[in-house]
C-alpha cells in the first residue's frame, strides 16, 4: 500500500498492485486477513483498504457468505470499533461505522436484531456517546434513503423500522443529551453567577447531536415527535451564533427577554455557552441548519399552528438579538463579527420564513409582523457584504410579491393592507434608493466590479443595480404616487447638475473642453453622473406602471418624465458632452457617455406609453405629441456616426427602432432628422456602421415604411408611396450585392473575402427586415417581397457557386429560411418550388457528407439550416408542396440518416428528427389516407396504410435514437412520439402495435434498467404507460412474461417474483410505480446473483 501511494511509483507498477489487491479482495476468505490487519496495523492505507474489502463483501457479495461467517463478522467488527475507536484516526473510525451500518442495512432486524439497540446504548453510555452519534447519523443517511442495491420492499421496511425508532431517538438527543448540556437546575437558581463553560468533549457531543437532528429532519414527517421542548433546545443553540466574536471572556447566562404581545419570547432557561468562540459559532451554524430543515417543509398540519407560532416567536427573538445595538457595538459591527456561515444560514432561515410561513402567521395577533419587518430592515441594511445584502433584498422581494398577490385576491381590503405596511414600504424605498447612489453610499459602491461579466452576462455592479431596481418596481406597484415622487425628486436633483454643465464648456477654436478641474469637483461630478445613470435606469424600469388601466390616472406624471427625458437626450446630442475633453478622461468620459446612453434607453422604455398617448390624441390635438417625437428624433442624427462610441450609437438605434415599431406615428418619415438617417444609411459613400447598428437602422427605416399606421383606415395608408420608398431603400442597401449578378466567385483570396463579406452583410440586413415583418398583415409582406424579389432570385442563382463556402451558404440558407417563414405566400408556388428543387439537387449525399464530416460545426450549421427550411415546407397546409414529400423523405432516410446515425455527435440529429416529426404530424394522410368518417366507424387501429416502408424506416430511426447516449435527443424524440400518439393515435395503429410497440416498450424499460437516462425517469414511465394502455391485457399476459423471460442474470423464481409484484392496476400513478419497482428489484436481483460465488446452487 505504501508503495502504491509513493510519488516515485510508476503508473504501470500501480496498475500491477491494483490488480493484485482487487484479486485478493474477491477471494472468499480475504476478510479474515483484513480483520487481522485492522486489529494489528497502524498504517492508514492498509486500514482503509481493509475496510474497503469489508464494504465490497457486505454490499456486493453478502448473499454468498456462509451464515456462520456473517455472524462472526457481525460480532467482531462492532467489538473492534468499541476497543479501538479512541485510537483510530477519525476518517477510519467513520468508515468502520459505515461498514457496520451497511451490515444493518442488509440484516436488521432479522439476523442482526440488536443493531439499533447497540447504537442507542452507545449514545447512552457517556464514554461512547460521540461514537453512538456518528453511528446514528450514518444509519439515518444510509437507511432512510438507501441507494438502489436493495429491493423496494426492503427499502420500505427499513424506512418503517427507522420511523418506529424516531420518537426514542429524538427524546434521547434532546431530553437526555442537549437539554442536560444546555441548562442545569442549579444554574436556574443562581442566575447571578457566571456558568461554567462547555468542555471540548461536551461541545463535540452537541455538534454531533445537532448534525444527527439536521439529517433526521430532512426526511421525517412533521409529527408529534417534534415537541416544544425540542424546538426550544435547538433555538438555544441557534443563539450561540448571535454573539459577536470579539467577546473572548467566559459567557454569562443571558436573561434578557423580549415581550411579544404579553408573552416572553426569550427562552425560559438560562443558556450555558462553550468557551471557544469557534465552537460557539459552529454550534450556532449547526442549529440553524436544523431549523432550516424544519422551515423548508411547506406542508404544516393544522395541529402545528402552535408549533409554527413558537418558531415565529423564536425567530423574532433571534432577530432582535442579532440586530440589537449596545454601547460597544453598532448593528453592522456586530454582524461583521458574526461567523459568515452563521449569517448566511440565518438569511436562508429568514427567506424560508417569509416565503413559506409568513402567510400562515401574518394574521395571528400574537406575532408582531410590523415589528418583525422593522428588525428585518435593520438586518438588511447593516449587512457587511454585498452578497448578504442582495440575499436580504430577495427576501424583501418575496414579501412584496406576497403583499401584491394578497391585494389582488382581496381588492376590497387594499387600503387596510397598504395602511398597515405603508411606513415599512416608505422606509424600504428610501433606503434602497440611497444604497444605489454614490452620494450616500460611495465607499461600498466603488468596491463593486463593473467590468467582469458573470454567467448571466452582467457585471457585479449591474447585478446589484438590477436587484435593487426590482425591489423599487415592486414598491411602485403598491405605493405608486409616493414611489414616483421620491424617485423623481432624486432624478431632478442630478439632472440639474448635468444640464448645468453647459455653463462649464470652454471653446478654443474647434475644440471644446469641460472646465471642471478641481479634484473635489471632479469627484462630485463623477458621483452625480453615476447616480443620474442609475436613476435613469430606475425611471425606465417603472415605465410599465404608467400604462394599462392606470394610463389616465398617472398621465401627468408620465408626461413629466417623458418631457424631461426628451430634453436631456437632445441636450446631450447638441452639446456633444460625450466628445468633450475632460480633466479626468478615464473617469468622466465613460460617465458622460453612459448618462447619454441611459437617457435614450429610458425614453425607449416609454415607447408603449407613447403609443397609447398617440392613440388618445391622434384625432384631436396631436401637437404636444408631435413635438415630443420630433424633438426626440432630433437627438439621433449626431449619434449615428462611426466616430461615436458604440454603446451610444446602439442606444440611439434601439430608440429609433422602438418609435418606428411600437409607436408608428404617421408623420415619422417626414421628420427632417429621420430623413437624415435615411440618407446616411442609403449613402454608399458614407463609412459603413458597425454590423449591429447597421442592421438596427435598416430594420427601423424598413418598419417606418412597411408597418401599418395605427387608427388609420386602409385607403389612407399611402401604400403606393411607401412601397416606392421601400424599393428605393432596398435598392440602395443591395447595390453592391446586385453587382455580383452573373459573376463566379473570385479566385484570389483577398477578393473572395471581400465578396463573401458583401454577401453576408447584405443578407444579414435583409433577413432581419423579413423576420421583423413576418407576423404583420398581407400588405406589409407584399411590399417587402416586391422590394426583395431581385435579391432573392440573385441569392438562388449564386447559391450553387458558393456551396463549398460554408459561411456564405449558412447566411444564404438563413435568408431563405426567413423568406419561407415570413413570405411563403408572397413568393408564390413556382419560385418556392424552384428553391426547394435547387436545394434538393445541391444537397447530394456526397455534399451532405462533406458538410457534416469534414467541416466541423460550420458545415453542420449549413445542413441544420437546410433542414429547418424543409420543416417549414412540410408544415405548409394545402397541396402545393405535397409532391416534394417523397424526395424529402428519401433525402432524410436514404442520404442523410446513414451519415449521422452512427456518429456519437448530436449535431444535425435534433433537426433531422424534428423534420421527420413535423412531416408525420402535418402529413399524416400521406401514410393514412382514410377520411375522418371512415376512421370514426373503425376503432382507429386498422386503417388502410400507404408508403408503409418509409413509415417503418422513420419509426426505426426513432427507435435507434433511444439506444444512444444523448439525453437531449432522447427527451425530444420521446416527446415527439407522445405527441403523435395524442394527436394521431400512433400507438393504436395496427402496424405499430404488431411490429414496433413491444420493441419500444422493451427499449424504454432497458434504458431505465441501465440508468443511462436517469433524469428522464418520469417521462419514460409515462411513455411506457401510454404504450401499455393500448392493450393492458396483452401487456400483462404476454409482453411482461416475455420481457422477463429474456432478461439475463435472473433465475426463474426471481422472474416469477418480479412478475407477481407488478400490480395489474391500470391508473397512471400505480402503473408507473410498478414499473419503477420492477426496474429497481431487477437491478437488485442481478447484483445479488453477481455476488454469489461460482457454483452456488440456488434453491
Amino acid at each position: 500500500m505504501t508503495e502504491f501511494f509513493h510519488t516515485s511509483t510508476s503508473n504501470e507498477r500501480k496498475r500491477e498492485i491494483e490488480a493484485l489487491l482487487n484479486n485478493f479482495a474477491q477471494q472468499l476468505g480475504a476478510w479474515r486477513f483484513c480483520f487481522y490487519f485492522l486489529s494489528s496495523s497502524h498504517n492508514d492505507y492498509v486500514l482503509m483498504y481493509s475496510l474497503s474489502v469489508f464494504e465490497n463483501l457486505i454490499n456486493k457479495m453478502w448473499l454468498g457468505v456462509p451464515s456462520e461467517e456473517k455472524m462472526e463478522i457481525r460480532s467482531s467488527l462492532p467489538k473492534l470499533l468499541l476497543t479501538q475507536h479512541k485510537t483510530l484516526p477519525g476518517f477510519i473510525c467513520n468508515k468502520l461505522c459505515k461498514v457496520i451500518v451497511d451490515m444493518g442495512r442488509q440484516d436488521w432486524p432479522m439476523f442482526y436484531h440488536d443493531f439499533f439497540t447497540n447504537i442507542l446504548q452507545l449514545i447512552q453510555t457517556p464514554s461512547t456517546t460521540p461514537l453512538g452519534l456518528i453511528m446514528l447519523k450514518t444509519a439515518s443517511e444510509e437507511l432512510a434513503c438507501p441507494r438502489e442495491d436493495l429491493s423496494v420492499a426492503r427499502k420500505e421496511e427499513l424506512r418503517k423500522l427507522l420511523l418506529d425508532q424516531v420518537p426514542t431517538v429524538l427524546g434521547l438527543l434532546t431530553d437526555d443529551l442537549l437539554s442536560n448540556l444546555v441548562h442545569t437546575p442549579a444554574l436556574a437558581k443562581q442566575l447571578s453567577q457566571p456558568p461554567p463553560s462547555l468542555e471540548a468533549e461536551s461541545e463535540r457531543i452537541c455538534a454531533l447531536a445537532l448534525e444527527c437532528l439536521s439529517h433526521l429532519f430532512s426526511w421525517i414527517p412533521l409529527s408529534a415527535s417534534i415537541t416544544p421542548s425540542l424546538l426550544t433546545t435547538i433555538f438555544h443553540f441557534a443563539r450561540l451564533g448571535c454573539d459577536a466574536r470579539s467577546r473572548k471572556t467566559p459567557i454569562v447566562t443571558t436573561t434578557s427577554s423580549a415581550t411579544l404581545n404579553g408573552r416572553s419570547s426569550s427562552p425560559p432557561h438560562p443558556l450555558t455557552l462553550p468557551s471557544s468562540q469557534t465552537d460557539r459559532d459552529r454550534l450556532g451554524v449547526l442549529a440553524m441548519s436544523c431549523i432550516n430543515e424544519l422551515m423548508c417543509k411547506n406542508c404544516v398540519p393544522l395541529e402545528f399552528q402552535e408549533y409554527l407560532l413558537r418558531v415565529c416567536q423564536q425567530t423574532f427573538y433571534l432577530l432582535q438579538r442579532i440586530t440589537r445595538e449596545t454601547n460597544a457595538h453598532s448593528v453592522r459591527s456586530r454582524l461583521e463579527e458574526l461567523d459568515e456561515s452563521y449569517v448566511e444560514k440565518f438569511t436562508d432561515f429568514l427567506r424560508l420564513f417569509v416565503s413559506v410561513h409568513l402567510r400562515r402567521i401574518e394574521s395571528n395577533s400574537q406575532f408582531p409582523v410590523v415589528e418583525f419587518l422593522a428588525l428585518l430592515f435593520k438586518y438588511t441594511f447593516h449587512q457587511p457584504t454585498h452578497e448578504g445584502y442582495l440575499s436580504c433584498l430577495d427576501i424583501w422581494a418575496l414579501f412584496l410579491d406576497y403583499l401584491t398577490n394578497k391585494i389582488r385576491n382581496r381588492l376590497e381590503d387594499r387600503e387596510a393592507i397598504i395602511n398597515r405596511y405603508e411606513d415599512a414600504l416608505v422606509l424600504l424605498l428610501t433606503e434602497v434608493l440611497n444604497r444605489i447612489q454614490f452620494r450616500y453610499n460611495q465607499t461600498q459602491l466603488e468596491e463593486l466590479d463593473d467590468e467582469t461579466l458573470d454567467d448571466d452576462q452582467q457585471t457585479e455592479w449591474q447585478r446589484y443595480l438590477r436587484h435593487s431596481l426590482e425591489v423599487v418596481a415592486k414598491i411602485m406597484e403598491l405605493l405608486p404616487t409616493h414611489a414616483f415622487t421620491t424617485l423623481f425628486a432624486a432624478l431632478q436633483e442630478n439632472l440639474d447638475v448635468y444640464l448645468g454643465l453647459q455653463q462649464c464648456i470652454v471653446t478654443t477654436g474647434q475644440d471644446q473642453r469641460l472646465n471642471v478641474t478641481a479634484e473635489n469637483d471632479c469627484r462630485r461630478l463623477h458621483c452625480s453622473l453615476r447616480d443620474l445613470s442609475s436613476l435613469l435606469q430606475a425611471v425606465g424600469r417603472l415605465a410599465e406602471y404608467f400604462i394599462g388601466d392606470v394610463f389616465e390616472a398617472r398621465f401627468n406624471d408620465a408626461l413629466t418624465v417623458v418631457e424631461r427625458l426628451v430634453k436631456v437626450t437632445l441636450y446631450g446630442s447638441q452639446i456633444k458632452l460625450y466628445n468633450m475633453e475632460t480633466a479626468v478622461p478615464s473617469v468622466l468620459k465613460p460617465d458622460l457617455v453612459d448618462v447619454h446612453a441611459q437617457s435614450l434607453a429610458a425614453l425607449q422604455a416609454y415607447s408603449h406609453w407613447l403609443a397609447r398617448f398617440y392613440g388618445e390624441v391622434q384625432r384631436q390635438n396631436p401637437e404636444q405629441f408631435i413635438s415630443i417625437i420630433s424633438t426626440a428624433m432630433e437627438a439621433l442624427p449626431p449619434l449615428i456616426s462611426t466616430k461615436v462610441q458604440e454603446k451610444l450609437l446602439l442606444s440611439a438605434c434601439h430608440l429609433l427602432v422602438s418609435v418606428a415599431t411600437t409607436v408608428r406615428p404617421v408623420f415619422l418619415i417626414n421628420i427632417p432628422a429621420v430623413q437624415k438617417v435615411f440618407s446616411r444609411v442609403t449613402d454608399n459613400a458614407a463609412q459603413r456602421l458597425p454590423e449591429e447598428a447597421q442592421v438596427l437602422l435598416c430594420r427601423a427605416l424598413s418598419n417606418v415604411l412597411l408597418l401599418p399606421w395605427p387608427n388609420v383606415p386602409e385607403p389612407e395608408q399611402q401604400w403606393g408611396e411607401r412601397s416606392n420608398h421601400h424599393a428605393t431603400l432596398l435598392s440602395a442597401l443591395t447595390r453592391d450585392y446586385r453587382e455580383l449578378k452573373g459573376s463566379a466567385p473570385p479566385q484570389r483570396k483577398g477578393q473572395l473575402e471581400t465578396t463573401k463579406r458583401v454577401i453576408c452583410q447584405t443578407l444579414g440586413v435583409l433577413r432581419d427586415i423579413v423576420e421583423n415583418i413576418s407576423s404583420e398583415g398581407t400588405k406589409s409582406r407584399q411590399i417587402c417581397y416586391q422590394s426583395m424579389q431581385e435579391a432573392a432570385q440573385l441569392s438562388l442563382a449564386l447559391f450553387p457557386a458558393y456551396i463549398h463556402q460554408s459561411d456564405v451558404t449558412e447566411e444564404m440558407l438563413s435568408f431563405f429560411l426567413a423568406l419561407f417563414q415570413g413570405l411563403r405566400v408572397q413568393m408564390g408556388v413556382p419560385f418556392t418550388e424552384q428553391i426547394i428543387q435547387t436545394f434538393l439537387n445541391m444537397f447530394t449525399r456526397q455534399q451532405l457528407a462533406e458538410s457534416i464530416l469534414q467541416e466541423g460545426s460550420a458545415g453542420c450549421h449549413v445542413v441544420e439550416k437546410f433542414l429547418k427550411i424543409l420543416q417549414v415546407v412540410v408544415q405548409e397546409p394545402g397541396q402545393a408542396f405535397k409532391p416534394f414529400l417523397p424526395s424529402i423523405l428519401s433525402l432524410c432516410m436514404e442520404q442523410l440518416y446513414p451519415i449521422i446515425a452512427e456518429r456519437p455527435s448530436p449535431d444535425v440529429k435534433a433537426e433531422l428528427f424534428e423534420l421527420l416529426f413535423q412531416l408525420l404530424h402535418h402529413n399524416w394522410r400521406y401514410f393514412y389516407r382514410s377520411s375522418v368518417l371512415a376512421s370514426v366507424h373503425r376503432d382507429g387501429g386498422d386503417e388502410p396504410m400507404e408508403n408503409q416502408a418509409q413509415f417503418i424506416a422513420v419509426m426505426q430511426a426513432f427507435g435507434q435514437s433511444f439506444l444512444q447516449p444523448d439525453i437531449h435527443l432522447f427527451k425530444q424524440n420521446l416527446g415527439y412520439l407522445e405527441t403523435l400518439n395524442s394527436k394521431h393515435k400512433l400507438y393504436h395503429k395496427k402496424l405499430f402495435r404488431a411490429m414496433m410497440l413491444p420493441q419500444f416498450v422493451s427499449v424504454l424499460l432497458q434504458v431505465l434498467i441501465h440508468k443511462s437516462h436517469d433524469l428522464l425517469q418520469e417521462e419514460i414511465g409515462i411513455a411506457v404507460y401510454n404504450m401499455a394502455s393500448v392493450d393492458f391485457s396483452t401487456f400483462f399476459s404476454a409482453f411482461l412474461p416475455e420481457f422477463l423471460a429474456g432478461c439475463q442474470g435472473l433465475d426463474t423464481s426471481q422472474k416469477n417474483v418480479l412478475a407477481r409484484n407488478f400490480k395489474m392496476e391500470r391508473d397512471l400513478p400505480s402503473f408507473t410505480q410498478s414499473v419503477h419497482r420492477l426496474v429497481n428489484d431487477l437491478r437488485y436481483y442481478r447484483l445479488c446473483n453477481d455476488s454469489l460465488p461460482p457454483g452456488t446452487v440456488k434453491l
